[in-house]
């Protein structure tokens, strides 16, 4: 059975991250171990709130690292894998998007750097696109590579199916709400329970993500909660940038409800009040002068 998901840093915590540990009765696993701030928001560089929740994050991760026997990294964005932090991979089974296929300019830089840093610390390193893996009776199962979004520009991801008993998590990685079908297949066929999901990125609807790709993003999230034996959708990170959030998946929300499925942000799963300092820094900025 899967005994714990831990959501450690998130957007709804108030940083730029996905990063999550997951125990099972024989697996530790902790993915996408890193975290991040927006250098510019509104025009405006990161608050102190944020920068303090940062390094606070950052230290959970890094506990829940020594814990973990297995790391992954879905793909090469910092928010997603820190390079400066090489330790946390010594001797543990590490996972990776391949470095060097289905991958952008940026991507295949911060790949090289990354795998430089940590060579010869990994008990075992894979390549994980479309494999499985077994550890112990935990199925780690990987997506082929599928786009960071809608079109390949921000590059490739792999997605995550850790299953364990009649139990399934899937990991999306920034699949930006899952409205390409090779993203939303991946989840079908692996029938999740547990879904965490980094959401549409609709605090750049209109510019850089169209009212098309959110509609077709609900429409693939009311297919999924239809179709598979889902009870938890975890819904965080590019879609908590938006203070509209909820009104934006209002759709995917309805269903849930008839379907008795829970909605979630990372930090409600987890028990925390949502606090989404990204989107609020206009706000804290203005805090700060009226003090």
């Amino acid at each position: 059975m899967i005994k714990k998901v831990k959501p450690l840093a998130f957007d709804s915590f108030g940083v730029r991250s996905m990063a999550t540990y997951i125990e099972t009765n024989d697996a530790r696993v902790l993915i996408d171990p890193g975290v991040a701030l927006a250098p510019i928001r509104y025009g405006l560089p990161p608050h102190n709130l944020e920068l303090q929740r940062m390094d606070e994050c950052w230290e959970t991760i890094k506990h829940y690292a020594v814990e973990a026997d297995a790391l992954i990294v879905t793909h090469y964005h910092y928010d997603h894998h820190d390079p400066a932090s090489q330790e946390i991979y010594e001797n543990k089974n590490v996972f990776i998007k391949h470095p060097t296929e289905n991958i952008n300019k940026s991507q295949r830089g911060r790949a090289a750097s990354f795998l430089e840093v940590i060579e010869g610390l990994p008990k075992r390193l894979e390549i994980a696109d479309g494999k499985t893996f077994q550890l112990g009776k935990t199925t780690l199962s990987f997506s082929e590579a599928v786009y960071h979004g809608t079109n390949p520009r921000l590059g490739y991801v792999v997605e995550v199916s850790l299953k364990h008993g009649n139990e399934t998590l899937v990991f999306t990685s920034d699949v930006e709400g899952s409205s390409i079908p090779k993203q939303v297949q991946f989840i079908l066929r692996e029938n999740p329970s547990i879904l965490i999901i980094d959401g549409p990125m609709t605090y750049m609807l209109g510019f850089r993500y169209s009212y098309k790709s959110l509609e077709i993003s609900n429409q693939n999230l009311v297919r999924v909660l239809k179709e598979t034996k889902l009870h938890d959708l975890i819904i965080d990170h590019h879609l908590l940038r938006d203070l509209k959030f909820k009104e934006r998946i209002s759709p995917v929300v309805d269903v849930a409800e008839e379907c008795g499925v829970r909605v979630l942000t990372a930090a409600e799963y987890d028990g925390r009040k949502v606090e989404m300092l990204e989107a609020l820094r206009k706000e804290l900025y203005a805090e700060k002068f009226r003090c």
